[in-house]
């Protein structure tokens, strides 16, 4: 039976569709959104769009949105720093280990994000609530953003272990003898070749893991008692009400998130070509 061959623009198309119908168009969507104002008649219900810049003067002229973002950023960030000092020395003890089994000690990291992402939530506030934290505790700022970004950890830790695991996994063993036979220690070793060419695995995790940190209320009002708002709030919220607003903070993220995409990945490029001059 011959099997019929298809050209690459046919094979693209069922990957044209998908981007015009979930991705094209839903940003068509919030850029109207965004850039317009609507005013409903009182008679008829109807609504009329008017071009307008309105939306973004009313969010950045309010400190408290302002603040969020920064807030939003700050957790973000704290959260990838965490997960990134705990995941590296885990990836690379168990990239560079010999332990037979050390694949089911990968899979016990895993293993809870098979479980439903609330449910983990959940258990990890009754954790807290087992550990008996002092009332006084319970009412401090302080205390929610720790509970906050704790949480994140727990739940984003994994995405920042695997590309990690697997980078370190994939680099060449004679490269660590070469480094050997010129005499480089354990620390030269690892900042002249570990270091640089893992750099893929480490802007891979950070990309997973601090982008997602700004947008997860989830946990933020779960642990943080409903009174650590980031980002993500607000566009639920929006989008309830008003949905000019929070296509306009959607559009916000949107930018922050492209330009830490390009950034990670401009950066892994560099790492790249000089992971190459080694």
């Amino acid at each position: 039976m011959k099997i019929p061959r298809f050209s690459r623009k046919t094979l693209g198309i069922p990957y044209a569709v998908f981007l015009l119908f979930f991705v094209i168009i839903p940003m068509l969507v919030i850029l109207f959104y965004a850039f317009t104002t609507g005013v409903k008649d009182p008679v008829t219900g109807a609504e009329s769009f008017s071009f307008s810049f309105s939306n973004f003067l009313r969010f950045f002229s309010d400190p408290t949105k302002l603040s969020t973002i920064v807030y939003s950023l700050v957790i973000a960030l704290v959260t990838t720093v965490l997960c990134l000092l705990i995941a590296y020395p885990v990836a690379y003890i168990l990239a560079r280990s010999k332990l037979k089994k050390k694949f089911v000690i990968l899979m016990l990291f895993v293993l809870p994000m098979w479980i439903n992402f609330v449910l983990r939530v959940n258990a990890l506030r009754e954790i807290f609530n087992l550990l008996s934290l002092a009332p006084a505790l319970e009412g401090l700022t302080s205390a929610n953003y720790f509970k906050t970004i704790f949480g994140m950890v727990y739940d984003f830790l994994p995405f920042m272990i695997l590309p990690l695991y697997t980078t370190i996994m994939k680099i060449d063993q004679s490269l660590y003898e070469a480094s050997a036979d010129l005499g480089g220690g354990a620390f030269t070793t690892f900042t002249r070749v570990t270091l640089p060419l893992s750099m893929p695995g480490i802007m891979s995790g950070v990309t997973m893991v601090f982008l997602p940190s700004m947008t997860n209320y989830v946990v933020s009002d779960m642990l943080g008692n409903a009174k650590v708002t980031i980002i993500g709030k607000f566009i639920y919220e929006y989008f309830g009400n008003d949905w000019h607003m929070g296509s306009m903070v959607a559009l916000v993220l949107l930018i922050v998130v492209f330009l830490s995409s390009w950034l990670s990945g401009g950066f892994t490029a560099d790492e790249n070509v000089r992971g190459t001059n080694l």
